[in-house]
């Protein structure tokens, strides 16, 4: 599974999240994901400033097959939103890891939630769900 970069930390509702050199967490929807729901037509992202909660939906991306909240994987306030992909949905289907990033959080109340899996236990789990 050589789309699943290492250096990242997911959640099992398949988003991704990479801490920057600030603090702050940016968060995208996974190769798996993407690939899943297929070719995207829209993006809705968080409003600026929206204090949001670990395991809150806070953004939609929608495809021609289907619309799939996006989860924020950690407390804190939305810091920024990638409005690239608001105009032009399709960066998130070809590049998901990096231009293809959803929002930028400023997190609070500490540590990275706990559920947050490793890039070995994120394939463990696509694993699982294949089975």
């Amino acid at each position: 599974m050589s789309d699943i970069p290492n250096d990242l930390r997911y959640t099992r509702s398949h988003e991704w999240l990479r801490t920057l050199p600030n603090g702050h967490v940016e968060v995208g929807i996974t190769q798996h994901a993407q690939s899943s729901l297929g070719d995207l037509v829209f993006v809705e992202l968080p409003q600026v400033g929206r204090v949001v909660s670990a395991g809150e939906a806070c953004a939609v991306v929608e495809s021609v097959k289907a619309a799939s909240d996006i989860y924020s994987p950690v407390d804190g306030v939305i810091a920024a939103g990638n409005t690239a992909v608001a105009e032009a949905p399709e960066l998130v289907n070809r590049d998901p890891y990096a231009a293809g990033w959803l929002m930028r959080i400023e997190p609070r109340g500490g540590a990275a939630s706990a559920s947050l899996l490793s890039a070995s236990e994120y394939v463990q789990l696509l694993a699982d769900d294949t089975h």
